[in-house]
């Protein structure tokens, strides 16, 4: 897809198409954020803060006077534009601002009171989510949603939860560890064997009524095309899992750039010092706003003291080894044309996984003809909701 704004820097483009995908729910407003982005400098992670945290704010307080409805509209496009004024500040954990903006997004999606927050047991502690209940009596299926690498359970309401709500779904979304609400609140990081993860997910949507039990289905965002699949791997009481977009060997994004076979990328990515390494990584920062922005995120979500360190835990991240072979439930594996992160220059991350999968499998590629060609389909919310829902319509 062409970039509109900020052609010299395409994370920061991504992620403002991201916001404009998110007015298909209600999410935002193409104006607003065009205002907004307007106000940013490109490669600036404190300009983009400032200006997403002020329209917030301004939303924020004009759903103060507003009447029921139109407060709800408001205080979901502010609950989107403060998590998004925080997203770049996670080379500081400790920033003040991360919190501030973070707890008020939560705030202003739970008063928009859109879904029923849950929490999960989760080892001791409890796992934040949404339960969105389907109209009309009955037993119904149930499609539990959890985002990836760094998308929020409020956001998936956005990418799929409302949609399926109007559709006879019930639909849960949770954060797991490593995602917003974990991370930021309980201090859990990220761990590979997302299966201990989804199961108690699972044993909590089994105590919900009106589910039925033989059609729960699980659908994982970003990153989460490679937990999702990783966790049906090994709980066999999913029906189908979704991969949005499939994803085989996450470390793939990062070793695909790296000047050495993947064996020796761990080995080096392990060692107590690199020097070699460490430059290369610093020089790359420079070079890609992706990789720079990744890094700092990454090392915070994944509980890394440096950039090398990060690399390592994230080359865990992978469905090798016979993993994907295990999964024995119908498997939809989708695929972005224009996929920024795991898009390959030979085979696409999603091809891979559908390659290895044993299972009954279909792969659904968007393309730019569509507006879907991006990361996770962003721009094109709808378009993603219907074809991924008329496939569970089909497989459940």
């Amino acid at each position: 897809m062409k970039q509109l704004m900020f052609e010299e820097d395409v994370q920061f483009w991504f992620e403002t198409l991201r916001l404009f995908g998110h007015a298909a729910y209600g999410g935002s407003d193409f104006g607003e954020v065009v205002a907004a982005a307007s106000a940013v400098t490109a490669g600036d992670y404190d300009s983009w803060h400032d200006a997403y945290r002020a329209m917030a704010d301004r939303l924020y307080a004009e759903a103060a006077d507003a009447g029921p409805v139109t407060a709800r509209d408001l205080l979901l496009r502010a609950s989107t534009y403060y998590f998004s004024s925080e997203f770049f500040l996670h080379g500081n954990p400790a920033d003040p601002r991360i919190a501030a903006a973070y707890d008020r997004s939560v705030e202003c999606f739970r008063r928009a009171g859109v879904a029923e927050p849950v929490e999960i047991p989760y080892e001791g502690t409890v796992l934040s989510g949404y339960l969105y209940r389907a109209p009309g009596a009955g037993p119904k299926p149930l499609l539990i949603m959890h985002n990836g690498f760094d998308g929020s359970a409020e956001e998936l309401h956005y990418m799929g939860a409302a949609a399926g709500a109007e559709r006879g779904y019930h639909v849960l979304t949770f954060d797991g560890p490593g995602q917003p609400s974990a991370i930021r609140r309980e201090k859990l990081v990220f761990r590979p064997d997302w299966e201990h993860v989804v199961t108690p997910v699972v044993d909590f949507a089994l105590t919900l009524d009106g589910v039925d039990p033989a059609r729960i289905a699980l659908l994982g965002v970003s990153l989460g095309g490679e937990l999702a699949p990783r966790a049906a791997a090994f709980e066999d009481r999913l029906a189908a899992v979704v991969a949005v977009d499939g994803v085989y060997d996450a470390g793939a994004a990062v070793t695909s750039m790296l000047p050495w076979p993947r064996e020796e990328i761990v080995r080096r990515a392990r060692a107590e010092h690199d020097e070699e390494f460490d430059a290369l990584l610093a020089a790359g920062r420079q070079a890609s706003p992706t990789l720079r922005w990744a890094c700092d995120h990454g090392r915070y979500v994944l509980g890394a003291a440096t950039d090398r360190e990060f690399v390592a835990k994230y080359l865990e991240y992978t469905l090798e080894g016979g993993v994907a072979e295990k999964i024995t439930c119908p498997v939809l594996v989708c695929e972005a044309a224009d996929d920024l992160f795991f898009g390959g220059t030979q085979e696409t991350e999603p091809r891979r996984l559908y390659a290895h999968l044993d299972a009954p499998k279909t792969l659904l590629t968007f393309t730019a003809e569509e507006g879907a060609d991006a990361h996770c389909h962003v721009g094109a919310q709808r378009l993603a909701a219907g074809r991924i829902y008329d496939w569970l319509d089909r497989t459940l």
